[in-house]
């Protein structure tokens, strides 16, 4: 209460005179928080509340100059406090895709995604955001076994399949890290993606960029198309996938000549991606008291188990999705709650 009465104030002496609401707008993983402002004219705005102590608001705006430059809809920055950890942004309002997709819309709004995302990536370069390298990938590799598996399921590797587990670990970097690199917003989906237009430049309106790195160049569409909060039929997600391949070499971008290597790339990529989200979905129950996230789990462990079955190096990660679900059986819990 005592920093919504501090925004309360700054508000005040940006908006001298009038009258205004605040009304929480959204949270996110993080200790940031956003309200809407409606101000007595009926307009709105949005604040970003990021304790300095806990949260840094300067990648944020790194980030956020980046995307603009790039011709993509970002929050405009209005006004800013970083001692106090306060900005004040345009409102791209309250709708992101996640709450609209459907298989009347889907087409139209995926195709936006995929040209803002073709955009963003046409202005890479290197130097400019922190580099996805081999330390940071293998860092979120292992939330999976020391939060999805010891910590939610209870699972105790042996030695054996520790080491199964390593060598799994060190053919995935390999894929990664041989991937062309361009700006990764690195969580380029559903709830990241606002509603603002039915088509056009203005759709979507991105959100939650802060955490942004230059990495491998399929990451994004692995956040996009197996999105750990809406599942699309396969077939479907492939020929989005095959029309990002399009755009991008037609702009220029670095995937490789040959659709299937790409493909493949995408499906490694989304193997580091899916052990690193199962980490964190479960270390945000069990560290942070935040049960939001359990219920994505059970389909965030489809896609990874898909991917394990079609490659022959990925079976000690195979076998030990199929100990978590063996225990599942025996002790009668669901992925998404934790082991007693």
């Amino acid at each position: 209460m005592e920093r919504q009465q501090q925004i309360k104030t700054w508000l005040a002496a940006h908006f001298p005179g009038r009258a205004f609401s605040l009304a929480p707008a959204s949270a996110d993983a993080s200790f940031r928080r956003y309200f809407r402002v409606t101000l007595d004219d009926g307009t709105t705005r949005i604040v970003m509340d990021a304790p300095p102590a806990n949260e840094d608001c300067r990648p944020w705006l790194h980030v956020q100059r980046l995307f603009h430059e790039a011709g993509v809809h970002v929050p405009k920055v209005l006004a800013r406090d970083i001692e106090r950890g306060f900005l004040l942004l345009s409102d791209l309002g309250a709708t992101t895709y996640l709450q609209v997709l459907d298989a009347a819309n889907a087409a139209p709004l995926y195709a936006d995604a995929i040209a803002a995302l073709v955009r963003i990536q046409r202005v890479s370069r290197p130097g400019a955001l922190p580099d996805y390298d081999e330390m940071l990938l293998r860092r979120e590799l292992e939330l999976f076994p020391e939060w999805f598996l010891a910590r939610h399921h209870r699972v105790a590797l042996t030695e054996s399949e520790r080491q199964g587990l390593a060598t799994v670990f060190d053919c995935i970097l390999a894929v990664n890290l041989a991937e062309p690199k361009v700006f990764v917003h690195r969580d380029y989906h559903s709830r990241n993606l606002m509603r603002t237009d039915a088509t056009g430049a203005g759709n979507p309106g991105i959100i939650d960029f802060q955490d942004a790195v230059f990495g491998p160049i399929s990451y994004d569409m692995v956040s996009l198309l197996k999105d750990a909060y809406i599942e699309w039929d396969e077939e479907l997600a492939l020929d989005w996938l095959v029309r990002y391949w399009e755009a991008a070499r037609k702009a220029g971008l670095p995937v490789p000549g040959d659709f299937g290597k790409f493909f493949r790339d995408y499906e490694w990529m989304g193997v580091q991606r899916h052990l690193k989200v199962l980490g964190i979905f479960a270390r945000l129950y069990h560290r942070d008291g935040k049960d939001g996230y359990l219920k994505d789990l059970p389909l965030v462990a489809r896609y990874l188990r898909k991917a394990c079955e079609r490659y022959a190096e990925l079976s000690p990660l195979r076998k030990l999705l199929d100990i978590v679900e063996d225990k599942i059986i025996v002790l009668g819990y669901s992925m998404d709650k934790p082991a007693a």
